[in-house]
């Protein structure tokens, strides 16, 4: 492992997850209540999950629901933990985020991504297949309006006229702009370009560090400063007075959480005109049609950062090792934890661990 490169950030990951019993405005305002909570603990960024047609997260429009955000704090980053790029067009996204940014003073993490689950592409009429071409060209586009006074471009997918884009993002040249990687190649060709990621909530330690080793190698082999980019890993957190209460936690939590209702065939990347997964995301074979399911001793051991401030602490120095300087912490998006226990997690958490990266 090598040195710290950068002074360690945390961030909360917020699924905005409708669970059984409640209403979409209760969703709403129990995350809302976070958001504000969270930037009194110092807390760095506040990251919000895009998504479609089900609970499984009922925020629609993040650029939409930030902009309520961004007007109810003064402080915290503002994160679209991902904008699903292949469903939107791209010049409507560089305007939406581009206002966002200047009503927020500068404050917008853009985290962009090409989306995976079948549901949402089909129900938009689009193909999951042309997914990774889709996103690279959209990319292209967002990046040439908020960088250019007279841009047009001509593709496969996304024509345009010659635009001059109003407003322009506060950020200059543009609000940092993080890709969701998963798959190695993803890594390398997002690095190659200088674009930190947004690593992959789902695969082990070893995993992450490798993808971080690759980040690092490939942008430093195009000539980008390496050390001055920001990665960011999004992690299953929690932290309790001791390792026992933490083991028993995790166990409680495990039981609360219904995979069904997110590993399955709607959340795979499956091609319906052929029934197999799609061209391009070949890395996700079988993650989600074989459940996910993993035991409690290899998410102690390999994915989650989870147990006292002492283990905690030290997992995150092991992330801050490998190359990440943003922890985007998922609190238990997935499970009904009532409001004053999440709370209470939360403000534990700010009081015992992040003071020792400060």
């Amino acid at each position: 492992m090598s040195a710290p490169r950068r002074p360690m950030k945390f961030s909360t990951f917020n699924l905005f997850h409708r669970f059984d019993g409640m209403s979409v405005r209760e969703v709403y305002d129990y995350n809302l209540e976070l958001a504000e909570y969270v930037e009194e603990l110092g807390f760095d960024g506040f990251w919000i999950a895009e998504h479609h047609f089900r609970g499984y997260g009922v925020v629609p429009c993040t650029p939409a629901l930030l902009s309520y955000i961004a007007a109810r704090t003064e402080r915290l980053r503002l994160g679209t933990g991902i904008v699903v790029l292949p469903l939107h067009n791209p010049v409507h996204i560089a305007e939406q985020i581009a206002q966002l940014d200047v009503l927020s003073g500068g404050r917008v993490d853009f985290g962009v991504g090409r989306g995976y689950q079948s549901v949402e592409f089909e129900s938009f009429g689009l193909d999951l297949a042309e997914a990774r071409d889709r996103f690279n060209e959209g990319l292209e586009v967002i990046q040439g309006l908020w960088t250019q006074d007279e841009f047009s471009h001509e593709g496969p997918y996304y024509r345009t006229g010659t635009i001059n884009l109003v407003p322009k993002p506060e950020q200059k040249p543009h609000p940092p702009v993080y890709v969701a990687a998963v798959s190695p190649e993803t890594v390398e060709l997002y690095a190659a370009r200088g674009l930190p990621i947004l690593a992959d909530p789902a695969a082990p330690f070893k995993k992450v560090g490798r993808a971080a080793e690759a980040w690092h190698a490939a942008a430093s082999a195009a000539g980008h400063d390496d050390a001055d980019i920001e990665l960011v890993i999004t992690r299953a957190v929690y932290v309790a007075p001791t390792v026992e209460q933490a083991r028993a936690d995790q166990e409680r939590f495990e039981k609360l959480f219904d995979r069904s209702r997110i590993f399955n065939a709607q959340s795979a990347p499956i091609d319906s005109a052929t029934g197999q997964v799609a061209k391009g995301f070949e890395y996700w074979q079988d993650r989600y049609l074989k459940g996910g399911a993993v035991d409690n001793d290899f998410r102690w051991e390999q994915l989650e950062v989870i147990g006292d401030p002492e283990r905690v602490i030290s997992q995150i120095r092991m992330l801050q090792e490998f190359g990440y300087s943003q922890l985007m912490c998922d609190f238990g998006s997935t499970r009904p934890i009532p409001l004053d226990e999440m709370k209470k997690t939360l403000r534990f958490f700010a009081k015992e661990v992040i003071p020792a990266f400060r």
